[in-house]
């Protein structure tokens, strides 16, 4: 199977001299399509430039990235834009609606400043897809965190993308509301064969997913992998495993 995004001995660094950092140090991971990955890891180890990389929103110093079969050291900054707004979706922990349009307005915002005019009847599905069918006509201000962060994913959406990345999507949720946000993740793999690539702190959050990827230094150094979908990964698995990494019991993976 040809993953839907990978990284080829990816690396990152920010600043020069003797402030040079590196963010990712030759990182190589793939993530297929239908699968739902949790990237993890102390602060500071990469996991954010991981999906920055993936995404196409920074360049790394040196290896490649493939989205969709697309490399984008390949494209000039137009036409990255261009695969970021058709092809990715993103969901981040600020849920970034615009406070004057409704949520169907918000999810249909990017199809516009595409040039686009997204048909009603996409725009109605992606709602319902996150059950929130009828609330396409109220604002921001009038919807819940919770509510709030399905209009964002029900816009990451809109595109059909090849893949959602999204970045500590419940940082901001109770544990109630952070359920009904993964329990919706976890929908878009299962049942829609979505690429789902989530970082996240929280152990519970990377629970629901297939794999975890857990990351320090800049590099890949466990993983865990269910054995039938979620089966096998739980929480104080995950809990245990991170706690182990940061001890600096766990060298890098192969």
């Amino acid at each position: 199977m040809t993953p839907t995004v990978l990284l080829d001995d990816v690396r990152a660094v920010y600043g020069s001299g003797t402030r040079q950092v590196t963010a990712l140090a030759g990182v190589t991971v793939g993530f297929d399509r239908g699968t739902f990955t949790a990237v993890m890891g102390p602060s500071g180890s990469g996991k954010s430039t991981l999906l920055h990389c993936a995404a196409g929103l920074d360049r790394p110093a040196s290896g490649s990235v493939t989205v969709d079969g697309t490399r984008l050291d390949d494209l000039d900054e137009d036409a990255l834009t261009r695969l970021r707004r058709d092809r990715i979706g993103f969901v981040f922990q600020a849920f970034n609606l615009v406070s004057t349009l409704t949520a169907a307005q918000n999810v249909a915002l990017p199809q516009r400043l595409a040039g686009r005019r997204p048909a009603g009847d996409d725009v109605a599905a992606a709602l319902t897809a996150v059950g929130l069918a009828d609330r396409a006509g109220h604002r921001p201000s009038e919807l819940s965190g919770g509510e709030q962060q399905r209009v964002a994913l029900a816009r990451a959406l809109i595109s059909r993308p090849a893949v959602v990345f999204a970045d500590e999507p419940t940082g901001a949720l109770d544990s109630a509301t952070s359920r009904q946000v993964l329990a919706l993740l976890r929908a878009l793999v299962d049942e829609h064969g979505q690429t789902v690539v989530m970082v996240t702190h929280d152990p519970v959050a990377a629970a629901w997913a297939d794999r975890v990827v857990i990351l320090a230094d800049g590099r890949i150094v466990d993983e865990l992998v269910g054995s039938d979908g979620r089966g096998g990964i739980t929480a104080e698995t995950v809990a245990a495993r991170t706690a182990a990494v940061e001890a600096g019991a766990v060298g890098p993976a192969c």
